[in-house]
């Protein structure tokens, strides 16, 4: 059975991601912070017979991303398809360009730049070896479109969306695909503020699932 493991696996995206590959015949390994909403995460999945289970890091801590994904592995054996989508949209990341010092981009930049890498190199040995695999990596659409007040998100944003581009060149003549996924709309069942765009996990889903199953687009932009 493939496995798909999602890094910042929460409530919205990340369980609907596990829902939609996991009914194309996917167990899921779900990765984030918090182990009580990791449980209720799997418990959730359980009940609609999708396998899955729940792994604790912080994707800002290599060591603990590392140490989660090798525990996957031995869960589950090869990762299929490797998801990347921590949730960094706090009031730490609104920060405009002028405000923007080494001290407060450090750990955004660590969460999803280096978070990124860790979590790519750590399973991209194996789907080289093996000639097959997918990796997504998930941003705002900041990463192309500057907006001032995400200065300090936006620039990390853009760091892994050129890494993940040159990566999907890279491995272009290969059977390993890597493709970046750019979110410009709310994410809910309703509207964020009236007349704002917005897409429901499930819809965004299967956006993922559309871009997986023929592995060709280098990207993926979800505007309104």
């Amino acid at each position: 059975m493939p496995t798909i493991a999602i890094i910042g696996a929460g409530p919205g995206l990340g369980l609907a991601l596990a829902r939609r590959f996991g009914r194309a015949g996917h167990s899921a390994a779900l990765i984030s912070r918090n182990e009580d909403r990791l449980d209720a995460l799997v418990a959730q999945l359980a009940a609609e017979d999708i396998d899955a289970a729940g792994f604790v890091a912080d994707a800002g801590d290599p060591y603990a991303v590392s140490a989660a994904l090798d525990d996957v592995r031995e869960r589950f054996g090869f990762i299929d398809v490797l998801e990347f989508s921590p949730h960094i949209g706090t009031a730490r990341s609104m920060t405009y360009p002028l405000d923007v010092t080494v001290e407060n981009l450090r750990p955004i930049v660590e969460t999803m730049l280096f978070g990124a890498v860790t979590a790519v190199q750590a399973v991209l040995p194996a789907m080289r070896e093996r000639g097959t695999g997918t990796v997504l990596l998930t941003a705002g659409t900041g990463s192309i479109d500057p907006v001032p007040m995400f200065g300090a998100l936006n620039t990390a944003q853009a760091a892994t969306r050129n890494w993940a581009m040159n990566l999907n060149r890279q491995l272009a003549e290969t059977d390993v695909y890597v493709a970046h996924v750019a979110i410009g709309v709310g994410i809910g069942d309703a509207p964020p503020a009236p007349g704002y765009p917005f897409k429901t996990p499930a819809q965004l889903a299967e956006l993922y699932w559309d871009l997986h199953v023929p592995r060709q687009a280098p990207e993926l932009v979800v505007g309104g």
